[in-house]
């Protein structure tokens, strides 16, 4: 099968996937599929990826590459192993990110992603900028009726790591509130849209590329702005005092040293973008009573969830599609900040 393939990691981003053919891969297990690629998204985490940054968690040992990146799958259904009954080939089908036992008490609770025997397709097995790629039964949800693979593979990931980040700022956020999102890109348009469907708090979207300015307007965001110099004082004067809560999509940069800055007394930052360090006084989280947290990936339900909004037309991903072969210009483009919304590569 044809896959793009890591060889190397580069903190500057100077290596490029290799398109090579590859054997495809089989079933080893009785719960694992096969799942025929329908599309991939590609994530701010593969830049990541290439950089190094993964590294240290993903390749301990430093024997992991080459490999197949992709994290954000979705398809149908190949083959299956023999105890899997919940699907079939043929299906269509979108792919949790994280392959979970199901078994461990994490799981137990719901908490897939904190799994204590986990796998993540993409990050630290094979994933899929591919032809096929494999997981398991307990990651697969079927598409609803006139939902393409094409329509909804980011919302593997990006999707449901936006949504449970827009979640949980719906539960601190009365009509009438303030929440600011950062960064409205591939994650940062699916928060915005969630927001609006689950709370009567007041949107407003920060952003300074023009095109996501547009998509934010077009989405229903209440306020947008462009991050400028002033942006503290503009929200400040915005909101009468600052916004009750914050998610910051892009989390390096300086942004996480801003993002606590524009809260009101009482307000929480949700960290969901990574790569830069918080650095808050004391004194600001006892006086003024502000929480920071973060918010990682998403569940199993919560992926389930946001399938039954966008198969309602409520949620939607805003994407641009490049073909496997292009899946280096696609990664340049992400990095040079080319497209809005999310890059999808079909094989």
């Amino acid at each position: 099968m044809k896959a793009a393939r890591l060889y190397e990691y580069d903190p500057d981003m100077n290596v490029e996937l290799k398109i090579e053919n590859v054997p495809p891969p089989t079933i080893t297990a009785p719960d694992e599929v096969i799942v025929k690629v329908g599309a991939a998204g590609l994530c701010r985490t593969d830049l990541h990826i290439i950089e190094g940054v993964w590294k240290d968690i993903m390749d301990t040992e430093g024997n992991l590459l080459p490999y197949v990146m992709g994290h954000e799958n979705a398809g149908w259904i190949e083959d299956v192993g023999s105890a899997v009954t919940s699907v079939k080939p043929g299906d269509a089908v979108i792919c949790h990110p994280f392959r979970s036992c199901g078994i461990c008490l994490d799981c137990r609770y719901g908490h897939d992603m904190y799994c204590d025997h986990g796998q993540f397709p993409g990050l630290g097995i094979d994933g899929g900028f591919a032809e096929y790629f494999k997981t398991n039964e307990s990651s697969l949800i079927k598409l609803n009726t006139g939902i393409t693979p094409l329509e909804v593979a980011p919302m593997a990931d990006a999707g449901i790591t936006a949504y449970r980040a827009a979640k949980k700022a719906a539960k601190l956020l009365n009509p009438g509130g303030y929440v600011m999102i950062l960064g409205v890109g591939g994650l940062g348009h699916i928060a915005l849209q969630v927001l609006k469907e689950t709370c009567g708090a007041r949107v407003i979207a920060v952003d300074r590329e023009p095109a996501a300015q547009v998509l934010a307007k077009e989405l229903g965001a209440d306020i947008v702005l462009d991050g400028g110099p002033n942006l503290i004082e503009e929200i400040k004067e915005l909101t009468g005092g600052g916004v009750h809560v914050a998610i910051d999509f892009v989390g390096e940069h300086g942004t996480e040293n801003t993002c606590w800055k524009l809260l009101r007394q009482g307000g929480e930052l949700i960290m969901v973008g990574y790569g830069g360090t918080i650095e808050v006084p004391t004194l600001e989280l006892v006086a003024n009573e502000i929480k920071i947290g973060g918010s990682l990936v998403g569940d199993f339900v919560e992926l389930v969830e946001l399938m039954e909004l966008n198969a309602d037309g409520k949620v939607k991903m805003h994407q641009t599609e490049y073909s496997l072969a292009n899946i280096n210009q696609a990664i340049s483009d992400f990095k040079d900040r080319k497209f809005t919304g999310r890059g999808v590569i079909v094989p």
